[in-house]
């Protein structure tokens, strides 16, 4: 993969979207078993609505790796100085998450070209579920 590059990048430079397919309960279990997070919110519904949820709810750093990945569709992960993100909204089992990308900045740090990007992931409805920046080098 090569870098992007950054003079032809504009601020408002929109990545590529990516749209998942809608939450399941076995994608749930699959990522407790890949990342070691065996909260039983996010898997035991009787547990989930004794804390007072309809549901299990999806593990918020899912859908901040869902995020991730419309970073490293678009520049090699070793371009990924900074990732940052804020958890808004609980994700349901059926939600489908778009995650996006926009450029608002471009500048020099140090020795290198730089772009900050805003992040975000919504649902179907257009509910933010989570949002955040990316500072990535582009030479």
């Amino acid at each position: 993969m090569t870098l992007p590059d950054y003079e032809a990048i504009d601020i408002g430079h929109e990545l590529p979207a990516l749209t998942l397919p809608a939450i399941t309960r076995q994608a749930l279990a699959i990522y407790c078993g890949a990342s070691g997070d065996h909260n039983p919110i996010h898997v035991d519904i009787d547990y989930a609505q004794a804390a007072g949820l309809d549901d299990v709810i999806a593990h918020g750093m899912l859908i901040m790796a869902y995020v991730g990945r419309v970073l490293t569709n678009w520049v090699p992960q070793s371009a990924i100085r900074d990732f940052n993100t804020r958890f808004l909204a609980m994700t349901d089992v059926g939600d489908q998450i778009t995650a996006c990308g926009r450029v608002v900045e471009k500048f020099n740090q140090a020795t290198a070209r730089c772009v900050r990007v805003e992040i975000e992931a919504v649902d179907q409805n257009g509910i933010v579920k989570a949002s955040g920046t990316a500072l990535v080098e582009l030479g």
